[in-house]
């Protein structure tokens, strides 16, 4: 028997970014599939957003209006509340989907697949693909330790495994790495996650989410990591390595995308902090010489 509710639903949080949601509900409405509902969760947003969502006149696109405090994890959690589908699909209201996204997705939740994630294409100041994953720097020590390769846009996950592990957090410590959090909890749990080595969607790079939020988003990854490091019958020398090396591979990944801008001569001071903390992770005196190199180079 077919469910009564839709087979995936998309949860779209936003505040003040009418000109961009109206493209990202868009590329909802151009799914080749179509059995979806969307939940947009406005932060009582100053802008059009209201009357953008109103203007697709949709039984399938519903508002909630959310005061979330500033917190985003407060919005995607209240749209998990709300969702009625056995799929969860995350879009920022400032990206887009290609028409088969979710149509690709769901053809590869086959037997215990419980999260599956693939490739966006950075749009603006520089523009690349990224890939989600691959599985070997998605399980939890690979995840705990390094970075997050999972965005929120180009995951599908089963609403049960998000629940399960307590959905996104809402404490502020962890503003902008909650999907981080959100990631390392749901490898812990065993969840099985597909990568898909294919471009489905776009991710904008705009001054809104551009890097002078780079620390803040070091700092927030850090508190991650104290928060889900493992302690429990492990010595306080290990531990106190653990989180010397765990400082270092967030500073070092400043520094490198740092240098991604051009930046060359402020990922110099990161860098030499990352050897600071730990100085046996070998690529940053790499890193680092590339930086001083690139730093002398005469500007055009």
């Amino acid at each position: 028997m077919k469910s009564s509710g839709p087979l995936v639903s998309v949860i779209i949080p936003t505040y003040n970014h009418a000109g961009f949601l109206r493209e990202a509900l868009q590329s909802v409405c151009a799914q080749t599939l179509s059995d979806w509902e969307v939940i947009v969760v406005n932060n009582y947003s100053e802008d059009d957003t209201v009357e953008v969502v109103e203007s697709f006149a949709d039984a399938r696109i519903r508002l909630e209006n959310f005061r979330n405090k500033g917190v985003i994890a407060a919005s995607r959690n209240r749209g998990i509340f709300l969702a009625r589908a056995k799929y969860l699909a995350f879009l920022d209201s400032d990206d887009i989907w290609y028409p088969e996204k979710l149509e690709r997705c769901l053809t590869f939740f086959k037997g215990d697949v419980g999260l599956v994630a693939h490739g966006l294409r950075w749009i603006g100041e520089e523009e690349r693909d990224v890939f989600c994953g691959p599985s070997k720097r998605a399980t939890f020590d690979a995840l705990l330790n390094g970075y997050n390769c999972i965005t929120p846009s180009a995951m599908v996950v089963r609403k049960d495994h998000a629940v399960s592990v307590g959905c996104f957090p809402e404490n502020p410590v962890f503003i902008t790495a909650e999907d981080y959090h959100f990631s390392i909890k749901l490898a812990r749990a065993g969840v099985n996650m597909c990568f898909m080595k294919e471009i489905l969607g776009e991710y904008r790079v705009h001054e809104g989410n551009m890097s002078a939020s780079f620390l803040r988003q070091m700092d927030a990854g850090l508190q991650v990591f104290m928060d889900l490091m493992p302690v429990a019958g492990v010595s306080p020398l290990k531990i106190w390595v653990r989180i010397r090396r765990r400082h270092c591979v967030a500073y070092y990944g400043v520094g490198r995308a740092l240098q991604r801008r051009g930046s060359f001569a402020k990922s110099c001071p990161m860098l030499f902090r990352a050897l600071l903390y730990y100085p046996f992770f070998i690529r940053t005196y790499a890193a680092l010489l590339y930086g001083l190199l690139g730093s002398l180079r005469p500007r055009v």
